[in-house]
C-alpha cells in the first residue's frame, strides 16, 4: 500500500508544521517546500512570541524555528513551548546558519528534537524533518 506524501501511516490526517522565521524569504521557501514536496500543510509565524502563540491555536504536528530572530528569539520560544502544557509535547526542530560544533553543543542542552542547517535544499527539507521527528 502506497501512502500520499504527508499522509500519516495510521490513515490519518496530513501532517500539519508551523515554521517560524523573521527572514520572509526563508518562510516562503521552507513553506513551499514542505507543502509541495512533503506534502503537508503549513502555517508560518515571522518570530517566536507569534509562533509561541500559533503553536497553541494551532497545535501542529510539529515546528521548524529559527534560532535568531528579534524579539523572542528560537531557543527562548522552545523553552516557553515545553513550559507550556498546550505546547509541550510538540516536536520542535531548530533552523539555523549557525551549525559549528560549538553551536551544535549549545542546542544540545535545549528542549528540541534536532537542527537543520541553513541554507537547505528545498527538495530534500520534508525527508530530512521526517529523518528527526522518526517519521516514516
Amino acid at each position: 500500500m502506497s501512502l500520499a506524501p504527508g499522509a500519516v501511516p495510521n490513515g490519518g490526517a496530513v501532517r500539519r508544521i508551523l515554521v517560524v522565521d523573521d527572514d520572509e524569504l526563508i518562510l516562503e521557501v521552507a513553506q513551499m517546500s514542505l507543502e509541495v514536496v512533503g506534502g503537508w500543510t503549513v502555517v508560518t509565524a515571522s518570530d517566536g512570541q507569534q509562533g509561541l502563540e500559533l503553536a497553541r491555536a494551532e497545535q501542529p504536528d510539529a515546528v521548524v524555528m529559527d534560532v535568531m530572530m528579534p524579539g523572542m528569539d528560537g531557543p527562548t520560544a522552545a523553552v516557553a513551548m515545553r513550559a507550556d502544557p498546550a505546547t509541550a509535547g510538540i516536536p520542535i526542530v531548530l533552523l539555523t546558519a549557525k551549525i559549528q560544533a560549538a553551536d551544535r553543543t549549545a542546542f544540545a542542552e535545549l528542549p528540541v528534537n534536532g537542527v537543520l542547517g541553513k541554507p537547505f535544499d528545498p527538495m530534500l527539507l520534508p525527508a530530512e524533518l521526517a529523518a528527526i521527528l522518526g517519521w516514516s
